[in-house]
């Protein structure tokens, strides 16, 4: 579905170094369980190693040279004239130069494999979801399945998932680190992101972009779950009272904090574009189609 860009053994040193320079107990990012994620953390680690080529080498090389020509070392050797050596010169030009060279081509690379609007490649169908930042909150949108959720987002292992992102409120951040790629939101605008899990699991969801008071409360949970447990969580959902229209919805968009989750089981089918449509004139760009038009 998506190569990696490096072998997972390669990873566990610069992963153990990483962690030390964290300072935390929760790495998500470093215990990916989708594709785009290890994909990810693949990079990560690549680049890591590749800089540390140099990285390592000068910080030996000056605590060598400190204790090697230290003032009491009267067996080194005292060169006061002493100014250039071309081999030298070609050491520290060429290294550099290469390691710039090989990271400016992987990013290259990497930045179009992992382009968050590119559709993961599977033979599975995908699912889609709306997704609206608020304060202090997010909005998941099934518009095929004609439900919505508040700070929970459900999804089946193994299929892809098309996410359709905005905010009715200042610019936010959508991101789940284990499964990869943090989007921006945007009032009147609408971002894409592209998602797979491939383990089912209980994944933490947080605004990555600080958007005020209740910032940071403003967090879900992803759960990732076997297409039998995800039909019976759309059941649950489809059989709650509380229905998602325009003048509920107006309820809902207040600010609060530490918003607990809440079930709609049904949607207006219109909201995501609505939402988007009231900060350009009742206008939306339409990401459907391969030419920029816009819907009215």
């Amino acid at each position: 579905m998506i190569r990696r860009i490096t072998g997972g053994a390669r990873a566990a040193p610069v992963i153990a170094i990483l962690a030390g320079l964290a300072g935390c107990n929760d790495l998500h990012v470093l215990d990916p369980k989708g594709a785009v994620g290890v994909a990810e953390k693949s990079l990560i680690a690549t680049a890591t190693w590749t800089m540390l080529i140099v990285v390592v080498p000068v910080i030996l090389l000056t605590l060598f040279f400190a204790w090697r020509y230290r003032a009491s070392n009267r067996n080194a050797t005292y060169a006061p004239n002493w100014s250039h050596s071309t081999a030298i010169e070609v050491v520290i030009w060429s290294v550099p130069t290469m390691i710039i060279l090989y990271l400016g081509i992987l990013t290259w690379r990497t930045t179009h494999e992992l382009d968050p609007y590119k559709p993961l490649e599977s033979a599975v169908k995908p699912i889609d979801v709306e997704v609206v930042a608020l304060d202090w909150k997010w909005l998941f949108i099934y518009p095929e399945l004609g439900i919505a959720s508040v700070n929970q987002l459900a999804i089946p292992v193994g299929t892809p998932v098309n996410f359709r992102i905005t905010s009715d409120s200042v610019m936010n951040s959508f991101f789940i680190p284990q499964l990869g790629s943090q989007v921006y939101a945007m009032a009147g605008m609408q971002t894409r992101l592209h998602l797979i899990a491939d383990e089912a699991g209980d994944y933490a969801g947080v605004s990555a972009n600080y958007s005020g008071r209740g910032f940071s409360d403003m967090k879900f949970r992803t759960l990732a779950e076997p297409r039998e447990q995800f039909d019976a969580w759309v059941q649950k959902v489809k059989a709650s009272s509380d229905r998602l229209d325009m003048t509920a919805y107006s309820t809902v968009a207040q600010p609060s904090e530490k918003a607990p989750v809440r079930y709609f089981s049904t949607v207006d089918p219109k909201l995501f574009h609505n939402i988007i449509a009231k900060y350009n004139d009742g206008h939306v760009l339409d990401l459907k189609d391969a030419a920029c038009t816009t819907k009215g």
